[in-house]
């Protein structure tokens, strides 16, 4: 500025002296050097205006992303960890104790081992407004393949409900649906997840193939803060295991179903459905090393709890829990953290969360069958009062009878036996 202002004093003196001087020229040549000064200083004054009104512009496009979702936004980091609560070793530990009991408990323990697990396979992330129809505005998948992962994403600054899955992919009979809005997403048993004409729950499913995990946590993504949200993935699912001692019978003759479990479950309210008559699930067939005895094993989602049978006309239910927690839900919400504080993963084992009162009605039961040398077929139905909540293994020893029957020392557990049973209006198993 002060060049200028000396350039313009110089333009005048020489104005001046032209102008004395008497010479037209030299006052014309002057007068058009001190215009082109001119223009010169006014084009820097508007572009310094225009610079400062883009700056202001800049900053003040943010204020107001919550009414125009507009490109501003923010890159944060989003932690995920599977949380592994269960009763699994301290299940077979006490329900299969003796010597002769080794070859079935390490067989079933093995089967297990990639349901009861701490590692994801994949992973489905889900984020969705908070306000009005909830509808889901970013959404990823990702091949996670640990029990832990880090991913970095860029949103616009807002409130989001996330909703997280693991595991997913590779389960047969469970899909995540109606995830275009938060409320009704779920994890839900399918017919035939590959057929979409065909989701309907059928009277008959296979056991579930993957441990689901699930977690829902509240974000409010904001500018200038270095954040890192902390998720935990809770397991949605659970298992049943019918171990019987053949008691030199055939136990090839066996047929096992279990039933009384959950057809969904919705991941944002954390609640487990029941959509119609509950359907059968197929049993696997487990066989330990140097012992006769066998296992039918069978990985669906809890059942109902006490107070949900004492209420008939209710159709949801929430159960799970977790360590310190009065009344967890499994798919419990996540940890937000700021100050990058690392949390060390763990796989809790404790029995805790699954000890419950009985109800005064069977809440699931196993469902065998076995068919007799005289061709005709025994069924014996084991009730359990007790529910199985979700990271729960329950073990039930039974012994299989003369007649085909099967009995057990378990004083809860509820026994009944058709000889000569015959199929009416209910599901026989290829025998």
């Amino acid at each position: 500025m002060k060049e200028l202002e000396e350039i313009e004093i110089e333009e005048v003196v020489a104005m001046e002296a032209a102008r004395k001087g008497g010479s037209m020229s030299s006052f014309l040549a002057a007068g058009k050097r001190s215009l082109i000064t001119f223009l010169h200083f006014s084009f820097l004054i508007s572009l310094f205006s225009f610079s400062a009104l883009c700056l202001m512009a800049f900053a003040s496009c943010c204020k107001y992303i919550d009414d125009d979702l507009s490109d501003c936004g923010a890159t944060f980091e989003l932690d995920y960890e599977m949380r592994l609560v269960t009763n699994i070793s301290t299940e077979i530990e006490t329900q299969l104790p003796a010597e002769s009991d080794k070859g079935i408990a390490e067989a079933l323990r093995k089967h297990l081992s990639g349901i009861f697990t701490d590692f994801a396979h994949d992973v489905d992330l889900s984020f969705y407004d908070t306000q009005g129809d909830s509808l889901r505005l970013h959404h990823d998948k990702h091949i996670m393949d640990a029990s832990e992962a880090t991913y970095t994403l860029y949103l616009p600054m807002r409130e989001y409900m996330h909703l997280a899955a693991a595991n997913d992919v590779n389960n047969a009979v469970v899909d995540v649906t109606n995830d275009e809005r938060c409320h009704p997403s779920r994890l839900e048993t399918v017919a035939d997840r590959g057929n979409p004409s065909a989701r309907t729950v059928s009277d008959t499913i296979a056991s579930h193939t993957t441990g689901l995990f699930t977690a829902r946590l509240p974000m409010d993504v904001k500018a200038g803060v270095d954040q890192k949200f902390h998720v935990l993935l809770y397991m949605a699912n659970c298992a049943a295991a019918l171990v019987v001692d053949p008691w030199g019978h055939d136990a090839s003759k066996l047929s096992v179903l279990t039933t009384g479990y959950a057809t969904g479950f919705n991941i944002c309210d954390s609640v487990f459905t029941f959509e119609g008559k509950d359907p059968m699930v197929e049993t696997v067939l487990v066989r330990g090393e140097n012992t006769s005895e066998v296992a039918f094993c069978s990985v669906s989602f809890p059942s109902r709890e006490p107070a949900d049978v004492e209420n008939p006309s209710a159709r949801t239910l929430t159960t799970g829990a977790a360590p310190g927690a009065m009344t967890l839900t499994t798919g419990a919400q996540g940890e937000l953290t700021q100050d990058g504080a690392a949390v060390t993963r763990t796989v809790i084992e404790t029995t805790e969360p699954f000890e419950a009162e009985s109800s005064d009605h069977t809440l699931w039961k196993f469902v065998a069958y076995h068919r007799n040398a005289d061709g005709t077929t025994t069924k014996t139905e084991l009730g359990l009062a007790k529910p199985l909540r979700a990271g729960q293994l329950k073990i039930i020893k039974g012994y299989l009878k003369d007649d085909g029957s099967i009995t057990t020392d378990d004083m809860t557990v509820g026994v009944s036996v058709t000889l000569d049973w015959h199929q009416g209006g209910e599901y026989h198993p290829e025998l």
